[in-house]
């Protein structure tokens, strides 16, 4: 599995579907993104981050790195998103960190 990380509109689609050499419509049937915005439904992270394992690629929208939330739910569903980011780092094969538009590979390999 590849897992590929970044902010808000940095382009990892596109990077994503670069490595994986694909069309919109593979892409579909190979992949998982916004995975942060699934956590909260999730009860165990672990089987959460094997679930998507599955995928070719997983893709995660940094959400940490900036103001902290008043929100006591928005800070830990943060905190739930960057503890699932670290777990599918951990079972990914590659790890690319996207910003603007250029992947990065931070682990397992050469750059994008």
């Amino acid at each position: 599995m590849i897992f590929v990380f970044g902010p808000l509109w940095s382009g990892k689609r596109t990077v994503a579907k670069a490595l994986l050499g694909c069309d919109d419509a593979e892409f579909a049937r190979r992949a998982a993104w916004d995975v942060q915005e699934l956590v909260h439904d999730e009860v165990d992270l672990e089987e959460f981050a094997n679930r998507l394992s599955a995928h070719d690629v997983v893709i995660a929208t940094e959400i940490g790195g900036g103001i902290v939330p008043i929100d006591a739910a928005e800070r830990a569903m943060r905190e739930r998103a960057g503890r699932l980011n670290c777990l599918l780092a951990a079972r990914a094969d590659k790890v690319v960190r996207v910003f603007c538009g250029i992947g990065q590979v931070i682990k397992g390999g050469e750059n994008a």
